[in-house]
């Protein structure tokens, strides 16, 4: 460290000589093309690199002397200008870059003395960035603050927008300072001035070198940035078409809730109409079933009436003329009643057609309500006793018309005998004719009861007509909610789908970031031969394993191969570098060996 601060404190004294008799001698303002200049600003950069510490990050090591400089406009107010104007420049995208402009601005203020003096009076500051030996930090620093006070005299005028400040290479062209070599005295100046010449000769290859190399890099640096600025838009356009994608999710949740509220709703509205109609239905039946009783009740009933009058026919079968007009009147009467029975078997008939009807549209309508089927046949049973019956009334109203020719016959014989009893049976056929009416009275309550039945089972058959067609929408909801369920499982693979590939892309932005900071790592330290290219390796030169993330690319600095970590993890001291740097194990083998072979 003291040597290569003294060699430094040499080259700035030389560096600013050269720059002032140049200065005289042209007697203008100095422009960014004055080799001296350009020298100058190598030299000074290589004073505030020297003992600078190295930042470590998750994206990897920096290495700036732009960060020091920062602290002069926290220092000194006056120096903010400098570092906004710094900082605006579009250009510059390295902190190096932003570095040498600062160094230009200050220079051109004849401020860059005072600016690095109030540094070197703030070393507890200083000690932030540099080592306690570095040049900065010793008194090295203030003599070269001392030095740079005599360039104030200097005009220079330096133009910042065409320049590339961040690609330059910084190294020392010796050949200007070549000229004192008459000056020297002794034979170890000779001797110093041959190891210069020789070194400058081994720079200028390395120079050739660095400088293809740094185009390569630098055309690959401009082609990750280009995927890595493609990749970013691509991730833009996916996070947005994801995000309408959730949004559409949402909505289609949401209408999905919707209509199964509303679904459900119909079907429950739809249960208790259903439960409703089935309790009416029931309801009905049980009022026909009465109905039928009561009817059975009636004719019972009757029944015994023609009974009675048999047995009073047969007692006045003496009386014969007053006997025929009763006959004749009974005659009518049977003739009525025979009219209302053949309405009653008509009316029968209908309700049975009705029956049958009903039970046919109950089957295909209502196949699942077995209830009503039971009741349906349990009615048609009821229909058949009451059919049985109604033959039975025939058949003894068939024994009655006998019955009566018989007693007509009788009454041509007995009409002698029934002089006296005419007068009651008179009374007899009047409360036969009120029980006439009061028959008739009744059929017709049954003739109205029987239309409000036919009533009820038209509005049963509307009821069921009404069911079909709401059967039908619900099945027509059912179709849709299938739909709806193929379409979220379809949106619910392109989700899957792109979220792999949106994996896929961080995966390949994370590597294209590895390869950044790997190529940014190796432009600011390569400073040995033609390397390799990181897409020609993808295994380790010695131990042939396969690259990944885990098992990153390691450059040697001697022979310019590729190797992992495990293969490199040797350092040794160059002639190229200042400090030990990574070199392969055969590398560093073979150098061991021309170090001993030198020594003996």
């Amino acid at each position: 460290m003291m040597e290569e601060r003294a060699n430094l404190m040499h080259m700035m004294k030389l560096s600013i000589k050269v720059l002032l008799q140049s200065a005289l001698s042209l007697g203008r303002s100095l422009d960014a093309e004055h080799a001296p200049l350009q020298q100058f600003f190598v030299v000074m950069e290589h004073c505030l690199k020297h003992g600078l510490k190295v930042k470590k990050s998750f994206i990897g090591q920096n290495k700036s002397f732009f960060g020091p400089l920062e602290l002069v406009e926290k220092l000194c107010p006056e120096a903010s200008d400098i570092a906004t104007s710094v900082r605006n420049l579009p250009e510059l995208k390295t902190a190096v870059g932003r570095g040498r402009a600062w160094l230009y601005l200050a220079l051109m203020q004849k401020k860059l003395a005072d600016y690095l003096k109030v540094l070197i009076d703030n070393k507890h500051l200083l000690s932030e960035f540099y080592e306690p030996e570095a040049l900065m930090m010793e008194e090295e620093g203030m003599v070269i603050v001392g030095l740079l006070v005599g360039l104030n005299v200097l005009d220079a005028n330096l133009c910042l927008k065409g320049e590339d400040l961040d690609s330059q290479v910084g190294v020392i062209d010796f050949s200007l300072y070549l000229k004192d070599v008459q000056d020297l005295d002794g034979g170890k100046e000779h001797e110093r001035i041959t190891d210069v010449l020789d070194q400058k000769n081994y720079v200028e290859e390395l120079n050739r070198h660095l400088s293809c190399t740094v185009g390569d890099l630098q055309t690959k640096i401009d082609g990750l940035e280009k995927t890595n600025s493609k990749l970013q838009e691509e991730l833009s356009a996916a996070t947005d078409r994801i995000c309408s994608l959730q949004e559409e999710q949402q909505q289609l949740r949401e209408q999905n809730e919707l209509i199964r509220e509303r679904s459900e709703k119909s079907v429950e509205i739809t249960k208790q109409d259903t439960k409703v109609e089935l309790d009416t239905y029931k309801q009905t039946r049980q009022g026909l079933d009465e109905m039928y009783s009561d009817v059975w009740k009636q004719l019972k009933e009757e029944k015994k009436v023609r009974l009675e009058l048999e047995k009073e026919l047969e007692l006045q079968i003496g009386m014969k003329t007053e006997m025929e007009i009763a006959m004749k009147l009974l005659e009518k009467d049977t003739h009525e009643k025979q009219d209302t029975l053949v309405a009653l078997r008509q009316q029968l008939e209908e309700v049975k057609a009705i029956n049958l009807q009903m039970f046919h549209k109950a089957q295909n309508a209502e196949s699942s309500l077995q209830q009503k089927n039971e009741a349906i046949t349990s009615f048609e049973g009821k229909t058949n006793q009451v059919m049985s019956s109604m033959k039975q009334m025939e058949e003894r109203l068939q024994h009655s018309e006998r019955a009566r020719q018989g007693a007509e016959e009788r009454s041509h014989k007995l009409q002698q005998e029934l002089g006296g009893r005419i007068s009651a049976l008179q009374r007899q056929l009047s409360q036969l004719h009120e029980q006439c009416s009061s028959l008739e009275k009744e059929l017709k309550s049954e003739k109205e009861h029987r239309q409000a039945l036919q009533r009820e089972l038209q509005h049963e058959k509307d009821t069921s007509c009404l069911l079909r067609t709401e059967l039908q929408q619900v099945e027509g909801l059912k179709k849709e909610l299938r739909e709806l369920q193929d379409e979220k499982a379809e949106l619910q693979k392109i989700c899957e789908e792109q979220e792999q590939a949106l994996q896929e892309m961080g995966l390949h932005l994370s590597q294209s970031k590895l390869k950044m900071e790997d190529i940014k790592e190796v432009n600011q330290a390569l400073k040995g031969h033609a390397w390799l290219k990181d897409d020609e390796a993808t295994h380790c030169r010695q131990c042939e394993k396969e690259f990944s993330i885990s098992r990153r690319k390691h450059h040697c600095r001697n022979c310019g191969h590729i190797f992992c970590n495990t293969c490199s993890s040797n350092e040794l001291a160059l002639p190229s570098y200042p400090k030990p740097v990574r070199v392969c194990d055969g590398c560093h083998t073979l150098l061991l060996q021309r170090c001993s072979s030198t020594a003996s």
